[in-house]
């Protein structure tokens, strides 16, 4: 064991240096699941290997993922890896994994989980290659520069291509990926890999069915050219981000084990290299390459840039950095909440500096009070075990904290800092949730709040006009289960209403709006006078606020109430009563009386002052557009296209592997409702598709006179 450095208590189980925080992530049905069953049997922390279709994952705990085979929230476990070779062999590291969903519907999963990591492994199906839903978590990886290395999982699938998985990164996802081993053998025959550092083979015993047993031998005759020529190729690029490997390469001199993998760690850390490995999670294969290669490659806290953060007093951008260092002043990130019916709530957290103790007061700058950690814990998946202090580098949960939410930091309030909270997408979808009785309606208010806590992207609001309440989430999956934990674990028992689209409107014209808001009634008045200029903002940039008040003509204390009434109005447009985006606001002129004027005056004024503005702007509905991605055999293609091209939807391009046609379109979600059973009855079960959100055009005349009907409807009946 190398000797503690200066930033380890000597408190700590595990040096930071031998720490590695890593999630996996994926298309839905890439193995993601499989691979973390793997890892911890392998690791020794589970001694029977638990299946996803047999539901006895041990990462998916909830009866809902083991029901439908798929992972809804992500899951984090902590196990203990030791190399037999390669940069730090014979050293105990500790990884803390976790297992991301795949399904669109629960991004929020994998986005605040690479929030908290330092590195991830990205799987992929060697049959698909790169799939719509890998393409998202590549973006999140890149978001948060998360260093990564990619596992082609399934190689033993008919049709497995390994060689054509790693074009598709390079091509789809303009990754720099490089082969760090070569399967041996495809499909039925997939039987080893070749380790291109070493330049052996290892070829599993096909009497372990655990993949226990493999055997170190020469490379096969037939393999040894293609391995000599992708080793090249390998010490060619990590040369690129190593000058004395570069020096070595172009004088021909032989480059040593050790280097290459130093120099693979190195390229790695710069987020511009991925190290390739090939395997079957379900046979067994390859798993313990990659755990070799997340703790050679991957990085540690320590070797992650520092994390920015902002003092007391910061706007926009950050001027503090926190560094992993267990004697500094303890900083730490809530990512994740979780209504558990036991404790209450619990709180994941990722500790970034210092010590977390039980029992210890720490400061929230959100809320500006300070609360108490009743009881620290660690995980495996559903399994806790208590413990008495975190160091840096550690994520771990918190029992016993009231007000904490996602994104708030937790610190000292001598130290006063917070941190960059993980962002997420906005709802798609929304429809109505009423409880069955009347008895019902409190614990389905409570239980709504407690899972709209833990997920930022399930939202809760109240219809003003209908008195409904209303449920917005990522799509109808992501709400189903909303209904079926209540049913489970609050014991409410709900009916929903029809989905409704969560349309928004934007302006294509500019247009200038005038606000008055004048009331005399004996006494004191009320008096706010607001003028605007109106514009369109670019698409995607939101809204965008620009005071040019000169001369005093609209005092400086009535400016923020002139903005928070513009933005209260943006909430109901004027077309059908959706939410304005895209929009840039000049506040241009006005007027104001000495006694009269008040911030509640302005604020209508500045309702008053969008509003019509708006209306004479060219106002639109935007509708939200689907990233759909349908795989059918080549006999149905003709009639799912013909099926998208009814439901308005927009071919972007084709291709074939196989017997298999890989059809992506842009479509309307109003049409997408139901899809699952329409695109299985055309393929007679054969066909699957994804989707996600992409993007808001504007709604078809036809479609227009239909929504705003429905609106003028709704507000009728109230």
């Amino acid at each position: 064991m190398a000797t503690l450095s200066a930033k380890n208590s000597p408190n700590r189980a595990c040096p930071l240096e031998y720490t590695r925080n890593i999630g996996i992530s994926a298309h839905i049905d890439a193995g993601k699941t499989t691979v973390s069953e793997r890892i911890l049997f392998y690791s020794g922390l589970v001694h029977k290997i638990g299946e996803v279709h047999e539901g006895t994952a041990v990462t998916d705990w909830m009866e809902q993922e083991r029901e439908r085979g798929i992972t809804i929230t992500s899951s984090a476990v902590s196990c203990h890896w030791k190399n037999k070779v390669g940069l730090f062999a014979g050293i105990d590291h500790q990884i803390n994994l976790i297992d991301t969903p795949g399904h669109v519907d629960f991004t929020a999963e994998v986005e605040r989980s690479l929030r908290v990591l330092d590195g991830a492994i990205a799987a992929f199906c060697s049959v698909a290659g790169v799939q719509p839903q890998s393409e998202t978590v590549w973006r999140q990886m890149n978001k948060y520069s998360v260093p990564r290395l990619a596992f082609i999982n399934k190689m033993d699938r008919t049709g497995a291509d390994f060689y054509g998985a790693v074009n598709d990164i390079k091509e789809k996802l303009q990754g720099n990926p490089h082969p760090l081993y070569l399967p041996i053998g495809a499909e039925a025959n997939f039987k080893g890999l070749v380790d291109l550092i070493k330049m052996v083979a290892y070829v599993y015993d096909e009497n372990d069915p655990n993949g226990m047993k493999f055997d170190e031998v020469e490379i096969p005759a037939d393999m040894k050219e293609k391995a000599e020529e992708y080793r090249h190729a390998l010490i060619e690029a990590v040369a690129d981000f190593d000058d004395d490997i570069m020096m070595k390469f172009l004088d021909g001199e032989e480059v040593s084990e050790d280097e290459i993998r130093r120099g693979v760690r190195k390229a790695t850390m710069t987020r511009e290299f991925v190290g390739v490995i090939p395997g079957s999670a379900l046979k067994n294969k390859g798993v313990q390459m990659l755990l070799d290669a997340v703790v050679d490659y991957l990085p540690s806290p320590m070797d992650v840039p520092p994390i920015k953060a902002f003092a007391e007093g910061d706007e926009d951008t950050p001027s503090l950095e926190i560094v992993a260092d267990d004697f500094a002043a303890p900083t730490a990130l809530a990512f994740k909440i979780w209504a558990d019916p036991f404790v209450g709530k619990l709180v994941f957290i990722r500790v970034y500096s210092g010590c977390i103790k039980k029992g210890m007061t720490f400061y929230n700058p959100r809320t500006r009070k300070t609360e108490r950690i009743s009881r620290l814990v660690v995980f495996m998946a559903d399994q806790r075990t208590d413990v008495d202090e975190a160091y840096s580098g550690s994520i771990c949960g918190l029992i016993g904290c009231k007000e904490l939410i996602t994104g708030d930091t937790m610190c000292e309030r001598e130290h006063e800092v917070r941190l960059e909270p993980p962002t997420f997408p906005d709802p798609v979808i929304a429809m109505s949730i009423e409880p069955n009785s009347k008895a019902d309606q409190e614990k389905l208010s409570i239980a709504l709040q407690r899972l709209a806590e833990e997920d930022p992207t399930f939202v809760v609001t109240s219809d003003a006009e209908t008195g409904q309440t209303l449920i917005a989430g990522m799509g109808e999956l992501h709400l189903g289960i909303i209904r079926d934990r209540l049913l489970r674990e609050f014991k409410v028992d709900a009916q929903v209403g029809k989905p409704q689209i969560a349309y928004r409107e934007t302006i294509l014209g500019s247009a200038d709006g005038v606000g008055k808001f004048i009331r005399q009634s004996g006494g004191r008045g009320q008096y706010g006078h607001a003028e605007i200029k109106l514009e369109p903002n670019e698409k995607g940039k939101g809204y965008e606020f620009l005071n040019e008040i000169v001369g005093g003509v609209i005092p400086k204390e009535y400016i923020k109430p002139t903005e928070e009434g513009i933005k209260e109005a943006m909430l109901n447009g004027v077309v059908a009563g959706y939410p304005v985006v895209d929009v840039k606001v000049h506040l241009v002129f006005g007027s104001f009386h000495e006694v009269d004027s008040s911030e509640m005056a302005f604020k209508m004024a500045g309702i008053f002052a969008f509003k019509d503005a708006m209306k004479k702007a060219n106002p639109i509905l935007l509708e939200p557009i689907m990233k759909v991605d349908v795989q059918t055999p080549e006999e149905y293609q003709g009639d799912v296209m013909g099926d998208l091209n009814r439901r308005r939807g927009q071919i972007q391009g084709m291709e074939t592997k196989g017997n298999l046609c890989n059809i992506q379109a842009f479509v309307p979600l109003e049409t997408m409702f139901g899809y699952a059973t329409d695109v299985r009855s055309l393929s007679s079960g054969r066909a699957s598709y994804s989707m996600e959100p992409s993007h808001f055009e504007q709604v078809p005349a036809n479609v227009l006179k239909q929504v705003v009907e429905g609106s003028t409807r709704k507000n009728a009946r109230s």
